[in-house]
């Protein structure tokens, strides 16, 4: 599995999270409940953290995003897509067959 994330969707979250610092991690993590996911009835959430078991990340605009092992259980073997929407001014997000 891997994260692919787009230029401008990195600046939309140093932008939004108010993040100064280039050496900034960012955990997409598994949450029960919302939309819009993978696996219905589970969502993304993200936040400021330190890798501690990383099953995959990619650095870009200076911030690493990651995802925790204990979480590559939702990708079920599909890349996870985030690119930038203009109209909606927000992450985009699509999950990849490899």
């Amino acid at each position: 599995m891997e994260i692919q994330i787009s230029k401008e969707a990195a600046k939309w979250y140093k932008r939004e999270m108010d993040i100064e610092e280039d050496s900034t991690s960012l955990r997409f993590y598994v949450r029960y409940g919302g939309m819009g996911g993978n696996i219905p009835g589970f969502s993304l959430g993200v936040k400021e953290s330190i890798p501690e078991n990383p099953h995959t990340s990619k650095k870009v605009e200076g911030l690493q995003f990651f995802i925790e092992s204990n979480d590559a259980w939702y990708f079920d073997g599909k890349d996870l897509k985030i690119t930038y929407s203009r109209k909606n001014d927000e992450p985009q997000f699509k999950y990849l067959e490899h």
